[in-house]
């Protein structure tokens, strides 16, 4: 929007062209759906698509128009089956088959914020959710570590890394069976900890709950927790809380 009124006031750009251009802002409707342009203006991510429940042919028309906006677009749990089929119609799409992530990035974000976000793992389970919430967290603005495979099961093989975990700005811990982990971490570290609980586990893991109750009661202080393997979900967070600061200092005309 700011380029747009610079390229008006410069007479670069017509008025018209310009109020066109506008008239998809704050959304665009497609009948089906309401795609959000101006989101990134107001959390400086923009609209991530969410792929399970939506046909090939809905995505691709979603996708379409916010990479037509100039966004990166980011599709969260897309089964590869409906990968195949969308990048029928959207060829630029890159999947991520670990992940469940498409993605068609325009611009690479340059990482922005405090620091490092670093995302952990309990087991090598836990990796779909994990490697969602890495891939989202770079795709919107962070540099990102991962260290994996470091569960209360073997927990010398998190202590042999603690210099990883105090020289992060926000960490984000998946964990499924007892979701122990983001308890053990928070404990050892000043830093934010996110806890994203995972689907992994035997009956009485009850599909994620089990770790999700675990780490809402965890008696380590400070603990977020987001929904069951829910990495997009954690990864926005993680973005937010490493860019705070930095944003009004920029307001204020200060270095952050």
């Amino acid at each position: 929007m700011r380029r747009l009124l610079e390229q008006v006031a410069s007479g670069s750009l017509g008025a018209a062209v310009a109020l066109e251009r506008l008239r998809h802002l704050p959304f665009e409707d497609l009948g089906f759906a309401k795609v959000d342009q101006h989101r990134a203006l107001r959390r400086g991510v923009p609209e991530v698509i969410f792929g399970e429940g939506k046909s090939a042919a809905q995505i691709a028309a979603i996708g379409a128009r916010v990479v037509a906006s100039g966004a990166n677009l980011v599709i969260t749990r897309l089964e590869e089956k409906k990968a195949r089929e969308l990048r029928r119609r959207l060829r630029a799409v890159i999947y991520h088959p670990e992940a469940r992530l498409g993605v068609i990035v325009k611009r690479r974000p340059t990482p922005r914020g405090h620091g490092i976000v670093l995302v952990m793992s309990a087991g090598t389970s836990d990796l779909a959710v994990a490697e969602e919430a890495a891939l989202c967290a770079e795709l919107f603005g962070n540099a990102v570590e991962r260290l994996y495979d470091v569960g209360v099961a073997g927990i010398h093989r998190l202590t042999a890394n603690l210099e990883r975990v105090h020289a992060a700005a926000v960490l984000i811990v998946a964990a499924g069976m007892e979701g122990a982990l983001p308890s053990v971490v928070a404990g050892m570290t000043d830093k934010p900890v996110i806890a994203v609980p995972t689907s992994v586990g035997y009956g009485t893991a009850f599909g994620g709950v089990a770790a999700l109750l675990g780490m809402l009661n965890s008696c380590a202080s400070g603990v977020t927790v987001v929904n069951i393997d829910n990495g997009f979900g954690a990864a926005f967070a993680a973005t937010l809380i490493n860019r705070v600061g930095i944003a009004r200092a920029g307001i204020a005309g200060e270095r952050p």
